[in-house]
């Protein structure tokens, strides 16, 4: 297993952290995660822990593929494995902020949808001996989204001094962009996807 497979398996074991920090309750096992008065703002030690690693594990995202790309690593494996490390990091996340009231549900509904439509592009066209390169519009996406998701976990902080709420602004911008991005890869490729070439 070279490094940049060894990133993206730590990326998932992140993932597992960040997941197990949101969703475990604590309380019932007589475990309290202090809260913090940062000028006003009541701040769960909880959300700053998961968010810190979410961060961490989102940069794992960068190197791998860099160093894949320059030290000419680039595997069969390693993208299966960073496909599924990036989806089980960003959209668990996006389900429990939503269960936990955090961001609007419709924020993950429309993710997921279109993380498994622009799957099943790839899918058909792999089926085809064809490769789907990646768009400007899914990269602003995934950008916008996770720039939106690290500010929720810091509870919007500069700019919730300002009422200004950018997190939640992003958000909606990478929903957007999900759509748009979506019925690009859907217009690229229908001529694929609709092909009778086995």
């Amino acid at each position: 297993m070279n490094l940049p497979t060894r990133l993206t398996v730590l990326r998932l074991i992140l993932s597992a952290f960040v997941i197990f920090i949101l969703c475990f309750p604590f309380y019932e096992v007589g475990v309290q995660f202090p809260k913090f008065d940062v000028n006003g703002i009541i701040v769960e030690s909880q959300y700053i822990i998961a968010g810190v690693v979410f961060i961490i594990a989102s940069f794992t995202d960068f190197l791998d593929g860099y160093l894949a790309r320059k030290n000419n690593q680039v595997t069969d494996t390693g993208k299966m494995l960073d496909a599924i490390a990036d989806k089980v990091l960003v959209n668990s996340v996006l389900i429990i902020l939503a269960a936990h009231g955090a961001i609007h549900v419709i924020i993950p509904v429309v993710i997921v949808l279109r993380d498994i439509i622009v799957n099943a592009i790839k899918m058909e066209a792999a089926s085809k001996g064809k490769v789907v390169a990646a768009i400007k519009s899914g990269k602003w996406k995934t950008a916008t989204l996770m720039v939106g998701i690290v500010l929720t976990f810091f509870y919007n902080i500069p700019f919730e001094y300002v009422n200004v709420r950018v997190s939640d602004f992003l958000l909606y911008i990478a929903v957007i962009l999900s759509v748009i991005s979506a019925i690009q890869y859907f217009t690229l490729n229908k001529s694929i996807i609709f092909s009778n070439e086995e």
